[in-house]
């Protein structure tokens, strides 16, 4: 399979494409466009395509706290699952997070995406929480992956490998 290019969003079109993967991956977490042009000024947010076909996208929140922990999300389509791109997009998102000094990263994904809870578990994270929203029904599930203390280390080859996302 060919790679990603994966692009920052910028312009309208971009919104568009970015909040239309988000909503299809965690639909009880739909996101209007209003919310996703507040969530483009505080975090990065990152488009995938394989050619003129969006495949997935990416939420990179900067670190925080005394620990350092940023927060990773990547989401592939699940038409596109299983050709790397979940992986491209997690090291895209974690060599980010790690330029601006995480130490951590954390994810969430619903705890009914069982493809999404395995991708991370493959790479190191491990569930930290479980929780329901109030007033909500389904389940999302934190998981955690410490990074490296080592000063310009690289992010570890099982964050490199074709993944199930």
């Amino acid at each position: 399979m060919p790679e990603p290019r994966i692009v920052p969003v910028d312009g309208e079109k971009a919104l568009q494409e970015w909040r239309h993967v988000h909503n299809v991956i965690v639909p009880p977490a739909a996101l209007s466009l209003d919310e996703v042009r507040e969530r483009a000024g505080r975090y990065r947010l990152r488009n995938a395509y394989v050619g003129d076909f969006l495949v997935g996208c990416s939420t990179v929140r900067p670190p925080q706290g005394e620990d350092a922990v940023a927060t990773v999300i990547a989401r592939v389509l699940p038409g596109h699952r299983g050709s790397g791109y979940g992986t491209a997009l997690y090291a895209d998102g974690l060599a980010h997070a790690r330029a601006l000094g995480a130490r951590a990263v954390e994810t969430c994904v619903l705890a009914v995406n069982e493809d999404g809870l395995r991708f991370a578990r493959a790479r190191g994270f491990v569930e930290t929480d479980r929780y329901v929203l109030d007033g909500a029904t389904e389940e999302w599930v934190d998981l955690r992956l410490e990074l490296p203390e080592a000063p310009g280390t690289t992010i570890p080859s099982i964050l490199r490998e074709p993944g199930v996302c």
